[in-house]
């Protein structure tokens, strides 16, 4: 099977290997253009570039996918099937009906549930028991399309979005292995999503970082896991921005105004509208990443206000 592969992040990456360890004939690597990333804003490769540069694909970087150019060096390449697996860029009709066997995607929710640009991060952050990811067809609408099949996985009690972006990534990989080996030996049946069901998973956006202490411990927490590793939950402490990477929920009160900290236990436990949030792990500007026991350790914090 002749196939073009379209990806851009680390995603994206297991899967791209998965189809080059299984031998498939991979004709071309569409990726984002390079872009200025780092301190010295130097163009950087995206990770699928890199990995395709392994193994001398052929990596072609349209701003568009929609000039007549495009879409010829795109038929030129007279492949069986497109893989997608999050490249950044809305296919047109043209595009779609270029392979032969057309395309299809690899997409980090349980679908219905998650369209859109952050199924993980709003899996955690709503309280979802289980994710996973599913193999789809593309058609216009977004994430919309006929789904070939679904790899599950229980969400873990500390798993941060971090954590889950790594391993429906290998799920995806191993999702669509599974397809392209029926698609072999002929068509695979295709279920149509209900549109009952369907839930929105918007872009994240560094506005969501600030907590609210009126919210829950549960929700507080969930968020401070959704939100691990970008752009991380901050709340201001004592006048600068405190960000923290890891958080749980605790049952009880602590007879205080949300947002202000409690460190009699040598724990940094912060008063919520519900519950107390404890803090595990946080960052000040300029600093590293410390567990809270090294933060009281230079910080006295009993008794202060978050936000």
């Amino acid at each position: 099977m002749k196939i073009i592969f379209a990806g851009t992040p680390e995603f994206a990456v297991p899967s791209l290997q998965a189809l080059l360890d299984a031998n498939y004939e991979v004709c071309a690597v569409y990726t984002q253009p390079d872009r200025p990333a780092g301190r010295g804003r130097h163009e950087q490769f995206s990770p699928v570039k890199e990995l395709a540069l392994k193994y001398d694909i052929p990596v072609i970087q349209p701003l568009t996918l929609k000039t007549e150019e495009d879409l010829a060096l795109l038929q030129a390449f007279n492949a069986d099937l497109m893989v997608v697996v999050a490249y950044g860029m809305i296919l047109t009709e043209a595009v779609l009906n270029t392979p032969r066997l057309g395309c299809i995607n690899v997409h980090g929710s349980l679908l219905p549930r998650w369209r859109g640009a952050a199924p993980i991060q709003r899996s955690l952050m709503a309280g979802d028991e289980k994710t996973g990811v599913t193999i789809m067809k593309i058609v216009r609408k977004l994430d919309a399309g006929d789904m070939l099949h679904k790899e599950d996985y229980v969400i873990g009690a500390t798993d941060t979005a971090s954590v889950l972006h790594d391993k429906l990534a290998e799920l995806g990989a191993l999702g669509l292995s599974k397809v392209l080996k029926e698609m072999e030996k002929g068509p695979v049946p295709a279920e149509v999503q209900d549109e009952s069901l369907v839930t929105y998973a918007e872009k994240l956006t560094k506005a969501e970082a600030e907590l609210d202490w009126q919210q829950s411990a549960q929700q507080l927490a969930l968020k401070v896991r959704g939100l691990n590793a970008w752009p991380v939950a901050q709340t201001v402490y004592q006048g600068n921005v405190l960000r923290i990477w890891q958080a749980e929920a605790l049952d009880g009160d602590l007879d205080l105004e949300p947002g202000t900290i409690s460190s009699v236990n040598k724990t940094i436990d912060v008063a919520t509208g519900q519950g107390i949030l404890r803090l595990l792990e946080v960052q000040l500007p300029g600093g590293k990443r410390i567990s809270t026991q090294a933060f009281l350790n230079a910080h006295s914090v009993d008794g202060v206000k978050l936000g």
